[in-house]
């Protein structure tokens, strides 16, 4: 089952969800508007490699924006801290962003039950695009688990920023086929 905005409202409320700067005016029927952070990260080398830690530059979003190139991968983030030990969050883009061209989060939209933080943003562009900092970027829906629950407590909880993948800090020899 999906919490419909009023819920979430109230689960916010009662700390069943926490969101960090929570306004009720980012909140829709059955979702909650997520806004662009003032950070970018890049990957800066031709080839990522999942078994190593990748070299990367950081970008502020000035008050002018900052314009996405296509076939290039960002890494933005949340300006608020959303998490829940009660709901599993999942992350989309807005169709409004989406019409612009702008793939967001496309393949990672599932959070962990226990994590708290700003969710960092895969970005792709299909053509040139101006993003600003504090614009509405997605919307988190959250659903009702069953069953036990574990917490989160892996390699990403507290993010503040945009976070490169750690992919390589579970790598195994297997994976390297």
């Amino acid at each position: 089952m999906i919490l419909t905005g009023p819920e979430i409202a109230a689960a916010v409320r009662d700390g069943r969800i926490r969101i960090t700067d929570y306004t009720d005016a980012q909140v829709n029927p059955n979702s909650y508007n997520v806004r662009l952070g003032d950070t970018l990260t890049i990957y800066s080398e031709e080839i990522i490699d999942p078994h190593r830690e990748n070299t990367t530059c950081t970008q502020r979003i000035g008050a002018d924006g900052y314009v996405l190139q296509p076939r290039e991968l960002y890494l933005g983030h949340t300006v608020e801290e959303v998490g829940s030990d009660t709901f599993v969050p999942l992350l989309f883009g807005r169709s409004s962003v989406g019409r612009l061209g702008l793939f967001v989060e496309i393949t990672a939209p599932i959070g962990d039950i226990g994590f708290h933080g700003q969710w960092t943003l895969m970005l792709s562009p299909v053509r040139p695009l101006k993003v600003y900092a504090g614009m509405k970027i997605g919307q988190i829906m959250f659903f009702l688990s069953v069953g036990p629950v574990s917490l989160y407590s892996g390699k990403y909880q507290s993010a503040q920023g945009p976070q490169p993948s750690r992919y390589w800090h579970d790598a195994k020899p297997a994976d390297a086929r």
